[in-house]
């Protein structure tokens, strides 16, 4: 009696393993082509204070430096405030009044939806251009 002994290397082990890598590979491909990059709305300005891959990487760490040079060291700059960033990447709705981040529209949302990150920033701020000093007020009992 003869015994037929496949080896880890034979030929249809190595044809299998391919395939099924080629495979995974096209289903993968496919998935990722379903998915919709997110598009950004164009902002105002001629150009960002960063660069846009920066502020895709770094946005929040840059709000999260403004906010503690503001609220802890009681430096005000602009550079870097969601109010900049809220007056220049501003959308507007069909009655071309601002859009708040509930909205689909708004910019921040465009990519926070996609990533599946929840906006934190609006349960104190506006989400709309402008000073808030009317929302801090009503929020934060007058401070």
């Amino acid at each position: 009696m003869i015994r037929r002994v496949r080896s880890r290397g034979s030929k249809t082990s190595m044809w299998l393993r391919t395939s099924f890598i080629a495979a995974a590979l096209f289903l993968a491909t496919i998935a990722h082509a379903g998915v919709p990059i997110p598009e950004s709305p164009k902002a105002k300005g001629e150009q960002c204070v960063e660069d846009t891959a920066f502020m895709r990487r770094n946005h929040m760490d840059l709000l999260d430096h403004q906010r503690d040079n503001t609220m802890h060291r009681g430096i005000r700059t602009k550079k870097h405030s969601l109010n900049g960033c809220l007056n220049c990447h501003v959308v507007k709705d069909s009655s071309n009044q601002p859009v708040t981040y509930k909205n689909d529209k708004h910019f921040c949302n465009s990519c926070h939806q996609y990533a599946a990150v929840k906006i934190d920033c609006f349960g104190c701020h506006s989400s709309v251009p402008g000073d808030d000093k009317a929302l801090r007020q009503t929020t934060m009992g007058g401070m």
